[in-house]
């Protein structure tokens, strides 16, 4: 966003966890958000389509970033972590359903969102940081390539 005015949202360095991979897919996220503040508050739809379609599936491919990282790492949580960014996917989902049958969703799912990733992050995301770092360590094979692939 090229005015801190128009900001919704601005990063906050008590959200990073020390990892730059995932500390800039998180600041990717909050941009979407921005976007999406923007948008709905300039009245322009097919924006908002476009940057909530972005959103959904940046968060889905930023999920799975993870969950393959915690894999790798040896997470024990894992499976707990997945089911989060699972129920979270479905109630993005909705909203962008009911965006899409008219009705103005925007000011609600953005606020949602805030609370969300902020919660996510600082209680979520902090206990694998320790597994995702030794995972990282490893940047051969997948990682490497995903790492590239997706975010590089």
């Amino acid at each position: 966003m090229e005015e801190n005015s128009t900001l919704y949202w601005k990063w906050d360095d008590s959200l990073a966890l020390g990892i730059e991979v995932i500390d800039g897919q998180h600041k990717r996220i909050v941009d979407y958000i921005n976007e999406l503040h923007q948008a709905h508050r300039e009245g322009l739809r097919e924006k908002v389509d476009e940057v909530l379609q972005g959103l959904v599936d940046y968060t889905i491919s930023h999920f799975s970033f993870e969950e393959n990282l915690m894999a790798e790492g040896g997470y024990p949580l894992s499976d707990a972590h997945r089911q989060v960014h699972q129920a979270f996917t479905k109630r993005i989902e909705e909203y962008r359903r009911q965006h899409q049958s008219g009705k103005d969703v925007a000011r609600q799912l953005i606020a949602e969102l805030q609370i969300w990733l902020t919660n996510h992050i600082r209680n979520d995301d902090r206990d694998y940081r320790p597994y995702a770092k030794k995972a990282l360590k490893r940047q051969g094979g997948w990682l490497g390539r995903a790492l590239r692939r997706f975010f590089g």
